[in-house]
Order: C-alpha cells, then sequence, then structure tokens
C-alpha cells in the first residue's frame, strides 16, 4: 500500500468514495484510504513513519479535522492518523453496521492495512463510543486509550434525557436521532443551521467555528449517505450498549485509560465515568473549553496526550 499525496488523492483500493466533497489538506499528512472488511475509510496520516502511532477518532457533526489544530503538536513524536468513521467525512457510507462494535472492528482493519499492529487511541463524542468497543475487542493491539467529553452507550451514557432545561440541551438530540424518518425530514436541505447550531451552542467560546468549518461539516453530512449514516450511530446504539455490556461482564479494560474533561463540557468528570470499567484511569479536565475541546484547546489537548503516551502524568 503506497502513500497517495493529498494534492492528488488517489484511493488505495479504488475511488474516492464521496468524489463530490472537497479534500482539505493539513500541510506535512497525506490522504490516504484503506480497505476495512469490503468498506473504504479515509485516514488522513503525518508524523514520524519510525514514531509511535497515534489513532484520532471523531465525533458528531465533525469529521477529521476536529483534530487539525492536535495533529501537528502530535507529528513531531508521533506517527499520526486521524480516521473518518464509516459514513463520516470521505469514508464510505455502508447501509448498515453502524453499532460501534461493528465499527471498531473496522477501524481496526483498516488501521492495521495501514501497516500498524499497535497504536495509541484517542476519540471524542461518538469517536469515543468506537474507541471504548475497540478496546474491549482488540485491546491487545492498544497502547492506550484516551477518551474525551463522551457518555459511552451501556456504560456512562444516561439512559434517560434530563427534563431540566439548563441541562437538556446537551443531549435532547439523543432522542430526536432515534426516530424513524422525522430528522431526515427535517434535516434534508437544512444541513448547514443543524451542524451550527450544535458546534456554536456547545463551543464554550464564541468564534471557535468559523464560516468554513460550517460548510466542511455541514458538506460532509449532507454528501450521499452522509446524514443517514450519522443518525444511524444513534440508532444502533442500543446494541452498541448490548455488546459493550456482554464484553464488561467478563473482564474490565486492562490497557491505561485517560479522561479528558472540560471546564464547561458535556461530562464533568471523564475518568470517574470510566472508572468502574478501566483498571488504571487518569484525569485531565481541560479549562476554559466547552465540548469541542480539539477544536476550543488544541494545545492543552496535544500536551495531555503526549504526557499520557511518553508516561508524564
Amino acid at each position: 500500500m503506497t502513500d497517495t499525496p493529498a494534492t492528488a488523492p488517489r484511493s488505495t483500493t479504488g475511488a474516492n468514495p464521496v468524489p463530490g466533497l472537497p479534500l482539505h489538506d493539513l500541510a506535512g499528512f497525506t490522504h490516504r484510504w484503506a480497505d476495512a472488511g469490503g468498506v473504504r475509510l479515509h485516514a488522513v496520516e503525518g508524523g514520524r513513519p519510525d514514531g509511535p502511532a497515534v489513532v484520532l477518532l471523531a465525533g458528531f457533526p465533525q469529521t477529521w479535522q476536529a483534530w487539525r489544530g492536535v495533529m501537528p503538536a502530535l507529528a513531531d513524536r508521533f506517527r499520526v492518523l486521524a480516521v473518518d468513521l464509516p459514513g463520516q467525512g470521505h469514508s464510505e457510507r455502508p447501509d448498515g453496521g453502524y453499532d460501534t462494535h461493528t465499527v471498531a472492528a473496522r477501524v481496526h482493519a483498516a488501521v492495521t492495512a495501514l501497516g500498524v499492529p499497535s497504536y495509541w487511541l484517542a476519540a471524542h463524542d461518538v469517536g469515543a463510543w468506537v474507541a471504548f468497543s475497540l478496546a474491549l475487542t482488540h485491546e491487545r493491539h492498544l497502547r492506550g486509550l484516551a477518551l474525551l467529553d463522551a457518555g459511552i452507550p451501556g456504560v456512562s451514557l444516561p439512559e434517560t434525557i434530563p427534563t431540566d432545561p439548563a441541562r437538556a440541551w446537551k443531549t435532547w438530540h439523543f432522542a430526536f436521532h432515534l426516530v424513524p424518518e422525522l430528522p431526515e425530514t427535517l434535516l434534508t436541505g437544512r444541513e448547514r443551521e443543524y451542524v451550527r447550531w450544535f458546534l456554536e451552542t456547545k463551543a464554550l467560546a464564541p468564534g471557535t467555528f468559523d464560516d468554513a468549518d460550517v460548510e466542511h461539516y455541514a458538506a460532509a453530512l449532507a454528501a450521499d449517505g452522509g446524514l443517514r449514516a450519522a443518525l444511524a450511530y444513534y440508532r444502533d446504539a442500543a446494541e452498541s450498549a448490548r455488546r459493550n455490556h456482554a464484553a464488561l461482564a467478563e473482564r474490565r479494560l486492562r490497557v491505561p485509560v485517560l479522561g479528558i474533561s472540560s471546564s464547561d463540557g458535556s461530562v464533568p468528570d471523564m475518568a470517574g465515568s470510566l472508572g468502574p470499567w478501566a483498571e488504571r484511569t487518569t484525569a485531565v479536565v481541560v479549562p476554559d473549553a466547552g465540548h469541542f475541546i480539539p477544536d476550543e484547546q488544541p494545545a492543552a489537548v496535544a500536551a495531555a496526550l503526549t504526557a499520557f503516551f511518553t508516561g508524564d502524568h
């Protein structure tokens, strides 16, 4: 499998699965695609080819670009791969299989196909759902797991939505996304407005995201199959929870776990929420940030990840 220059992307397994969606380059990084059990996943890779590998996963409503402020800061020490989940960004949009264990198997297959036998894994939001399940099923390939501001299905994600208006705005969309057909009816053609609400409301500082950010994420959601895939992660969350429960009935996570919270995010104590399910947890709280911690405080996130990956914590 050969590298593909970012300025002239070619799929390593065929054509770009989302040809109508513009590619965005990051200096020093390369666009790549890999086969993951018949589904082509997109990755953006750079850093030290001989360094320890770090895999980054983003959540809703974002793509790999959620990590673009963090990636250059990791590149001096690590081989960095930001992977679009199935249905996300420039990855293929399969018709089904969006429970986190199925997705985790595909992500791990893609990383393996890209020549990475073991790696550190860091993930945010829905990406953290996938990363937790990946750790349960492929733990021997992981050096450590860092999860940012996410309730994990079947583990720490509340089963009911709070009715207090001060808290409900953070989680109301979980139930909305579960409703058959209605979200597609209301959101098709209005992806830009929906994405803007999430980015502007859940970030602490106004201006964290500009119009170009909104346009990029909205275009990815609006691209063929993007909205359907994004909603499918929520619609398959019950199956994700069931499979997490089954795995955790047998053992806890043995891999080191870093829980990153923020001063104004959705999960006040990420490490604490994971503590009952992991043997070794470390906590970091990033100040002056809302839900989108990698975008809002990339330097702080990069520093926390580097300290965790190098054992300096």
